[in-house]
């Protein structure tokens, strides 16, 4: 057992390396946006999707784009627009004729959605019936046309970004839909000194290179180690009473039954355990820590966590109750 750990071990020492090349080729393009860069990887390793939102300008696109370019996996960005139409994305089918018979017959003709990564551009600028279209891929990482199953290409990723709901032109997505992105990452504004960096870096001649460091099968193996990394059971329940915290029927948190109308599903658990261990694994560690679970909680319960009319009157979000809940509960002895 302790030589099939150092195995791990080493391998895990041999990926981390990879996976810092990796962040270093995306800062030759992307300043700053550290913990969002972090954030995507944890969402690569642990298997799921990511809806990031931020305003116009924030190098979102250029940010999937540029980790794409530096991993050796099929890319498509699908620019989402209000008459784009769900055939548009997982395909369709045409009529065609056999030259050797003359006889007619109708062939699959696959959309944009069969890739290793996909960029779903602005997803909340299309209609809901069109946003609807990824549900399966995202959940079941297949696509059904007519009374036939299409498997997707693995490893497969929908990095979408959205511009902020209050803008116009806008749909918000279903509530269903959001739940099946593993993070919700939010993009601010860059510092002072990193817009000084961008407008000098953008403006010139010069153009970055970039490297592909990671291939498919690294991503693979990623994934199935991400599985292995081990949490206590103190950590386990202190997850689900999170979780429960955030339902105001079973929370014990005041300002929950305050403020919110809908808490997080089972799913949210889920997402906030791998991701954790996703981030574990990013620090080249093989076991989770507290620290990990709460600096992935925001991200995971940022889209499952619905707050009343009330709270968003005041200005209250699912991040300021998220913040309540994790300094009210706490880790309980076992």
């Amino acid at each position: 057992m302790d030589k099939e750990l150092q195995q791990i071990a080493s391998e895990v020492e041999g990926l981390s390396e990879k996976l810092t090349a990796l962040k270093k080729e995306i800062g030759k393009v992307i300043i700053g946006q550290e913990d969002t860069v972090s954030q995507l990887l944890i969402t690569f390793l642990a298997g799921g999707h990511a809806l990031l939102e931020g305003v116009p300008g924030l190098a979102k696109t250029l940010m999937i784009r540029t980790l794409s370019n530096a991993i050796d996996l099929k890319f498509k960005r699908i620019q989402f627009t209000p008459d784009l139409m769900p055939s548009d994305i997982i395909g369709t089918e045409i009529l065609e004729e056999d030259h050797t018979t003359g006889k007619k017959f109708f062939k699959f003709n696959k959309g944009p959605i069969f890739s290793n990564i996909i960029l779903a551009d602005e997803i909340n600028r299309t209609p809901p019936k069109t946003q609807a279209a990824l549900l399966e891929a995202m959940q079941e990482f297949e696509v059904t046309y007519g009374d036939k199953t299409y498997p997707l290409d693995k490893p497969f990723f929908i990095l979408a970004t959205q511009n902020p709901i209050e803008q116009s032109g806008t749909f918000v997505l279903p509530e269903a839909q959001q739940d099946r992105f593993l993070l919700y990452i939010k993009i601010g504004y860059p510092t002072d000194q990193e817009e000084t960096q961008i407008l000098k870096a953008t403006t010139g001649t010069k153009k970055a290179q970039l490297n592909k460091v990671l291939s498919g099968e690294d991503i693979v193996r990623l994934q199935q180690l991400v599985r292995e990394v081990s949490i206590s059971d103190g950590l386990i329940q202190y997850v689900s009473d999170v979780i429960r915290a955030t339902r105001p029927d079973t929370s014990k948190v005041d300002y929950v039954k305050q403020w919110v109308d809908w808490g997080a599903g089972p799913r949210a658990g889920q997402a906030m355990i791998l991701t954790a261990k996703a981030n574990a694994l990013l620090e080249g560690r093989l076991a989770v820590t507290l620290e990990d679970l709460q600096t992935v909680a925001l991200p995971v319960l940022r889209h499952r966590v619905l707050v009343n009319f009330r709270a968003e009157a005041e200005g209250i979000t699912s991040d300021t109750v998220t913040k309540e809940i994790l300094k009210a509960v706490q880790l309980k002895d076992r």
